[in-house]
């Protein structure tokens, strides 16, 4: 059961972690970013992608639902983060001594990490498998569980 609630805590630290900064970004409005976008040459409509990375993203993984391409879509939107505002800090440390794009770090390689692993037993995608009993036990789990309560 160790290995599920891993993969469950990773997905909702990073989901939630990262939904946070879409929720800002929605109240906030897209223009800072489609500028952006425009500044590089890129049509400016896409950086309403953004919010595919930090809100969709996001709560599929919370969710656990389609993980590896929300994964993918996290990982994919933080190198265009980087790429499009932080280029400047890759190699620089902040006043701390940590590195100046450890958030952003931390954002793609939990992303990364989420797309090897997969979802975990706890997840919509999982349960849509049928892997998954109605009470919430992996299958197979529950009849250990039972057997070891006794009657």
């Amino acid at each position: 059961m160790e290995n599920y609630l891993g993969k469950l805590v990773l997905r909702l630290t990073l989901g939630g972690l990262l939904l946070l900064h879409g929720v800002a970004k929605i109240y906030t409005g897209p223009a800072s970013i489609t500028e952006r976008v425009a500044r590089v040459g890129v049509p400016s409509a896409l950086g309403y992608l953004v919010y595919a990375g930090e809100v969709l993203a996001p709560l599929l993984l919370i969710a656990g639902l389609w993980t590896r391409a929300a994964g993918l879509l996290v990982a994919i939107n933080m190198v265009v983060a980087v790429l499009l505002v932080h280029t400047d800090q890759l190699g620089a440390l902040n006043r701390n001594g940590g590195w100046a794009l450890e958030l952003q770090g931390f954002y793609f390689l939990t992303a990364v990490t989420i797309m090897l692993l997969g979802p975990g037993k706890l997840s919509v995608d999982d349960i849509r498998k049928g892997e998954l009993t109605r009470a919430g036990f992996p299958r197979g789990d529950l009849d250990n569980y039972v057997e070891r309560s006794g009657p």
